[in-house]
């Protein structure tokens, strides 16, 4: 008697971790992802354990033809991380994170997140450049660039990538480096996920343990801006001061009648001794009146969980990015004359610095290729119902064509939507073609085109 095994029962024994498909009672809670405006169906996700199972997950969607994501941290503000009628290659089960304190270094699974990453190294007092929110994954952020709060004094996630393993579109396990495919190992550093899924990823780690940190809130005044850019201009790189945009939060450090009003707010990490906290203050003092203070010691983890709780997945995201060169009066201005309509409370505008040791590295050293830009503007609407879907998009596209004048040509892949493609080249300028050649090399076919893609 001969028996037709279904290629899903196939897919299943091949994989350790579980294959969901459309029906199954957990298919709702498997398909989503952090920004609810992807509201998408794919037909298979595989929720995998291992380097395995990611293997089978590729070998299989290469098979029947089927589009493949990858989600790591389920944070791509694009929907890069699910697909309708394709494959969804999920690795947020794996987490595991390995430190050697000895040797100041770290390697983590490809779906652990930033949290999981800075839990595990702090024991140690360690820790590397790694984003503002702590559910983000370590993947997507680092293949992008990484910025924040070490970013002045430690590089970008990308600078202190020193490893990883990838599964190839025709399901090989590569191992990179400087020495072992140096080209792979170039290409990830800032290239995005065009090159394959990413398992493992191992870092240099930084001697930080306790930092000085918190928020200090403004009136929305221009002032502000200019004064906070010469303030980073003369600032240490210990210093990592984030300026944000945004409606006054309701927290207790601010004063009612602030909530719900525009402000200016200097999100701030100082990474040096607590001897020079006060300086520090007199510094953010220096940048116009204060409204509202958050300020204190704390564990390196802390800070980048402030913002946990006023992002939480399921709310709806569209955001755009630029880079600068510093802010001109123009840029100002249009950043003050939209923060002054921010649509939402969860809303914001976000400019980091990525200077100082960002500067450090040449602008053909890693993929990354804006090594002249100061800061990176994020900014885009965050909202809740799906019926002002229109008008925030509407909103963060006028903000964007606002910018641009004031702005160099490309800008940062993590903030870029799925209508950016035309972009994808001056975001890499000078490095393209290099990239291009990498794309040709280990994915000939586009099998990884979820992203903001790189075509061979």
């Amino acid at each position: 008697m001969t028996t037709t095994t279904h290629p899903l029962d196939t897919l299943r024994g091949a994989v350790r971790g579980t294959v969901v498909t459309r029906g199954d009672p957990s298919y709702d809670v498997s398909r989503r992802v952090y920004n609810a405006l992807h509201d998408r169906r794919p037909a298979v996700v595989v929720h995998a354990v291992d380097a395995g199972d990611v293997r089978a997950a590729v070998l299989y969607a290469r098979e029947h033809a089927l589009p493949l994501a990858v989600r790591g941290g389920a944070h791509s503000v694009a929907g890069f991380g699910t697909v309708d009628d394709g494959l969804v290659v999920d690795l947020s089960r794996m987490r595991g994170v390995r430190v050697d304190p000895e040797a100041r270094t770290a390697r983590a699974e490809g779906g652990a997140t930033w949290g999981d990453f800075n839990h595990a190294t702090h024991a140690f007092g360690l820790a590397t450049t790694g984003g503002a929110v702590s559910t983000t994954g370590i993947g997507g952020l680092t293949l992008g660039g990484g910025m924040g709060h070490l970013a002045r004094r430690c590089g970008l996630s990308c600078d202190n990538l020193i490893g990883a393993d990838v599964v190839t579109a025709e399901g090989s396990l590569v191992s990179c480096d400087a020495e072992r495919n140096p080209d792979l190992f170039w290409a990830l550093r800032g290239g995005g996920g065009n090159f394959g899924v990413v398992t493992s990823l191992a870092y240099r780690l930084h001697p930080v343990d306790v930092i000085f940190g918190g928020i200090t809130c403004y009136p929305l005044d221009g002032d502000v801006a200019r004064a906070w850019q010469e303030m980073n201009a003369a600032s240490p790189v210990e210093l990592n001061v984030i300026l944000v945009v945004a409606l006054g939060p309701e927290e207790p450090f601010l004063p009612e009648r602030w909530h719900g009003r525009p402000v200016c707010a200097a999100f701030t990490c100082f990474s040096g001794p607590a001897e020079e906290d006060e300086k520090v203050l007199a510094r953010l003092d220096g940048l116009g009146p204060v409204v509202g203070r958050f300020m204190d010691r704390m564990p390196y983890p802390v800070i980048n969980t402030l913002f946990d709780e006023q992002l939480p997945p399921g709310l709806l995201h569209y955001w755009k990015g630029n880079f600068s060169r510093g802010l001109s009066d123009g840029a100002i201005a249009a950043h003050m004359e939209f923060g002054a309509t921010m649509p939402s409370m969860e809303s914001d505008t976000a400019i980091f610095p990525i200077d100082g040791a960002c500067h450090e590295v040449g602008p053909e050293e890693t993929a990354f290729a804006y090594r002249d830009a100061v800061f990176s503007h994020s900014f885009g609407a965050t909202w809740t119902d799906p019926a002002d879907s229109e008008h925030n998009i509407a909103w963060t596209r006028a903000y964007d064509r606002a910018l641009r004048p004031h702005s160099e040509a490309g800008g940062y892949v993590n903030f870029m939507d799925t209508d950016d493609q035309d972009r994808v080249r001056v975001n890499y300028r000078q490095n393209y073609d290099r990239l291009r050649a990498v794309k040709r090399r280990y994915d000939p076919d586009n099998a990884f085109r979820l992203n903001q893609n790189i075509v061979p």
